[in-house]
């Protein structure tokens, strides 16, 4: 795999990971109209604090592992982290996924939405 195609892959799984943010600021503010200036400062600030953590969790793993590190080295483990979280994030949120084009809400994610308190 060329550093072009692995950007491209750890490029997809942050774009992924990045669509949580519209759960999370859901769960907090409830459902808020698309541009609404409260719920994008959240969203913001959810994305910015979910990439924290997936690239947090990466460096550490890799400075663990090898005490120092090269940039493919990084960006290979930001993809596990990043595909990881998302998975975690599946969990915890059960019926709601994430693809490339968005998040997903299956039947059982009415009743995940239903316990969250705006």
């Amino acid at each position: 795999m060329t550093d072009d195609e692995l950007a491209l892959i750890a490029d997809r799984a942050v774009n992924k990971l990045a669509k949580w943010r519209v759960v999370f600021a859901g769960w907090q503010l409830g459902t808020r109209a698309k541009g609404d200036p409260e719920c994008d400062a959240v969203k913001h600030h959810r994305e910015l604090s979910i990439f924290m953590r997936a690239e947090l969790n990466a460096l550490t793993q890799c400075l663990i592992a090898k005490g120092v590190f090269t940039q493919r080295e990084f960006t290979e483990a930001l993809v596990r982290e990043a595909e990881l979280l998302d998975r975690d994030y599946e969990q915890k949120f059960p019926g709601i996924s994430t693809d490339e084009l968005g998040v997903v809400f299956s039947r059982e994610a009415v009743e995940t939405m239903r316990t969250w308190k705006p």
